[in-house]
């Protein structure tokens, strides 16, 4: 598939070709691809006018005819020898660069896909209603998030605070820290082609308008997050950071990871109706301090990201370059895929004991989270589709 010498423990391979924003001492952020453990530099070798930018988003508003045929280039070079000399001549080291956040957010929304999460979450928090909301099953329910804390992986993560109840149902509400600081491993999609406002996307259009993966971390307070969300929904418990990996997957990479979703019932709305099947075989591995604790299966999920795009415009709401939107907490119903802290732990009453030998129900300060993901690739083998990690650090 290769000239390079891409070893089995390389971050990438030569197929995944995940586009990024890079910058080394002395010169200004410009985009690359990862392959092996280089970042080929793009602008020398795929031109300047989309890639000597600080952001992937020129690239993203091309439209799908060139990322296409981009990417046919760039298999071409990483995988025939004869350009074995330009290829090397623009390769840079992965240790040697700083990664920066691939492309400008324009919008963030998260939805609440996989039916265990979210029936989970019913028993935790709402223990004496049905686990699953009455519009779960019949469409994408999501809430819009705040663009502007989308930030790249490994920035440090502050302790947020709000109001919180202490001592149980009927305790004092009090304003701090939060107590129950977690995680979501999430899939994200990143939007290319805008629409226009007042039209729809329809379920067969999602590749002609989504441009890639990347995974999320969607960090919440958990004690803020349950006090908050009646009758409107999440709002600070979420909005202080959602973290994002460097690296954004092209979908044309993951066209062996598509399977069929779970089956559906009662039957979806005409406008939710899909085709061709877009569910995806994506593992996710969750580290904490070190310690793998799950490993949720994005293929369990409800709702496939072509509807998730399909329902966020049904209403006739407009796509822009640069939009995100997530799975929302990715947990299958298998012992060990849990995809946050909240049900990993039951709400804390479970502790988890980590190799050190601590036990943790929450994030503490000075823990660190790293969300991994594989998925199925053209040889049979999974291919590494990146991580995204952070710190948590104290309270302001």
């Amino acid at each position: 598939m290769t000239w390079l010498d891409v070893g089995d423990d390389a971050p990438f391979d030569a197929w995944t070709l995940p586009y990024g924003v890079f910058s080394t001492d002395g010169q200004e952020p410009r985009v690359g691809v990862a392959v092996g453990s280089w970042v080929l530099d793009l602008s020398p070798v795929a031109g300047a006018e989309l890639f000597d930018r600080p952001s992937l988003n020129p690239f993203l508003a091309a439209g799908r005819p060139t990322w296409d045929a981009v990417r046919a280039r760039l298999l071409s070079l990483v995988g025939d020898p004869r350009h074995q000399t330009v290829v090397e001549a623009h390769l840079v080291p992965l240790r040697d660069v700083v990664l920066h956040l691939p492309f400008e957010v324009a919008d963030y929304v998260d939805f609440y896909a996989s039916q265990t999460h979210a029936e989970n979450v019913g028993q935790l928090f709402r223990p004496d209603s049905p686990a699953l909301p009455a519009a779960w099953k019949h469409l994408p329910i999501g809430y819009h998030g705040r663009a502007g804390t989308v930030v790249v992986s490994g920035t440090p993560i502050v302790r947020p605070s709000g109001l919180r109840r202490v001592g149980g149902p009927g305790g004092a509400v009090e304003f701090g820290p939060s107590l129950r600081l977690d995680i979501e491993a999430e899939a994200g999609f990143v939007v290319g082609t805008p629409s226009a406002l007042g039209s729809r996307v329809p379920v067969g259009a999602f590749e002609d308008h989504v441009f890639g993966m990347v995974l999320v971390n969607d960090w919440s307070a958990r004690d803020v997050q349950a006090f908050e969300y009646v009758p409107l929904g999440p709002f600070l418990g979420k909005s202080f950071a959602t973290s994002v990996s460097p690296w954004v997957v092209p979908l044309a990479a993951l066209a062996h990871a598509r399977v069929s979703p779970p089956p559906r019932s009662p039957a979806v709305a005409g406008y939710l109706r899909d085709e061709e099947p877009w569910g995806l075989d994506v593992e996710f591995e969750v580290v904490w301090n070190g310690t793998v604790v799950s490993r949720p299966p994005l293929r369990d999920l409800y709702w496939t990201p072509a509807q998730q795009l399909a329902h966020l415009t049904v209403n006739g709401a407009s796509l822009r370059t640069g939009d995100l939107y997530a799975s929302g907490t990715v947990s299958g119903p298998r012992p060990g895929g849990s995809g946050c802290f909240l049900e990993l732990t039951w709400n804390g009453a479970e502790p988890v004991t980590l190799a050190d030998g601590s036990q943790r129900s929450f994030l503490e300060d000075g823990d660190l989270v790293t969300i991994r993901a594989t998925a199925p690739g053209p040889s049979g083998r999974r291919m590494k589709l990146g991580e995204v990690t952070g710190t948590v650090t104290p309270s302001r």
